[in-house]
């Protein structure tokens, strides 16, 4: 398993520093947001199994030829008592070092998980006491406020669409429909554990400027994917209106804070993890993503042919493949 510690350790850097820079800085995913927002997801889930499996390989390396074997190998040692000598000091500085990698990822990725499920749950609360039942159906709340805000909160059967009063005052009906298409096809397409993952995975590891770059892209890509559902039934212009003014309601004022969105909450105008980054940062990161939005309906360009699409979802299926195939076919690379 020599050399597969050694190709585990180049595909993690790849993934890790120039493969999401240069995607963040590519323009065909918003083309295809559906096949980018794929890509993204193998890139984070091949980095960080290329990033622990570079280290475990390296640390079994003297006692298996591939990870099972190894693993059973060191199961012997802890277990049962089984002699040690064939693991050098790096060795198992090496094992160490991927167990705490390990826990501190899935630590991270449950500690986000709680902070966001507390949130929705005092969110929830304030909701209960401030929001009335709209108009626009079941699961829409209405709060007073005159800035125009909408944002949808995820719960399963507990999911609503929040709207302010200001903003169905400021909206024509096919405006508010667009609007209300977009916070249901969030629901819907569960984007919210899509922003979870990517938002554990910048909190695990802050330092890697490309987990920045990765859940901005997805914050974007999630709003594109919303927006293409409702342009299924309405129409360029009404989107962009409905986005615009949207997004003039996003800049929150003293009072605001306690029923604005945050890790519950996703906005028409962007969708952020308050609590997790600075208010100024979430901002800038929403009106780059609206900026975004509203020049993709402008401009439209055509998706992504058919065969190219279906290339870069091979290249998802094999990029998954590989760091797996390095870690439990015998003797691969030596």
């Amino acid at each position: 398993m020599f050399w597969a510690s050694y190709l585990l350790a180049v595909l993690a850097i790849v993934l890790a520093w120039p493969v999401p820079i240069l995607l963040s800085r590519a323009q065909w995913p918003a083309r295809s947001p559906f096949t980018a927002m794929v890509l993204w997801q193998a890139i984070a889930l091949a980095g960080g199994l290329s990033m622990i499996g570079a280290m475990l390989v390296y640390g079994l390396e003297p006692i298996g030829d591939n990870l099972i074997a190894g693993l059973r190998a060191l199961a012997g040692m802890v277990f049962f008592n089984a002699p040690t000598t064939d693991l050098g000091f790096w060795h198992i500085f090496a094992l160490s070092a991927a167990a705490l990698l390990t826990a501190h990822l899935v630590f991270t990725l449950l500690l986000t998980y709680y902070k966001i499920e507390r949130q929705r749950r005092r969110h929830r609360e304030l909701l209960a006491l401030l929001a009335s039942p709209s108009a626009e159906g079941a699961g829409t709340l209405v709060i007073s406020h005159d800035s125009p805000v909408a944002y949808c909160l995820p719960g399963g059967a507990r999911s609503v669409t929040v709207l302010s009063d200001g903003l169905m005052a400021a909206l024509e009906p096919a405006e508010l429909r667009a609007v209300l298409i977009h916070e249901n096809a969030h629901l819907s397409q569960r984007h919210h554990l899509l922003l979870w993952a990517f938002a554990a995975w910048r909190q695990a590891l802050p330092w890697l400027p490309t987990t920045r770059l990765a859940q901005e892209s997805v914050n974007s890509l999630i709003e594109m994917l919303a927006d293409d559902v409702a342009l299924k039934t309405e129409s360029k212009a009404t989107l962009i209106k409905a986005i615009a003014i949207v997004a003039s309601g996003s800049a929150r004022t003293p009072g605001d804070a306690d029923l604005q969105p945050g890790p519950s909450g996703m906005s028409a105008s962007g969708l952020s993890l308050a609590g997790l980054d600075s208010a100024a940062a979430a901002g800038a990161d929403s009106a780059r993503t609206t900026a975004s939005r509203v020049s993709r309906l402008l401009s439209p360009q055509p998706q992504l042919p058919a065969p190219v699409r279906s290339l870069v979802l091979a290249g998802c299926v094999l990029l998954l493949a590989l760091p797996t195939a390095l870690l439990v076919v015998p003797g691969l690379f030596g």
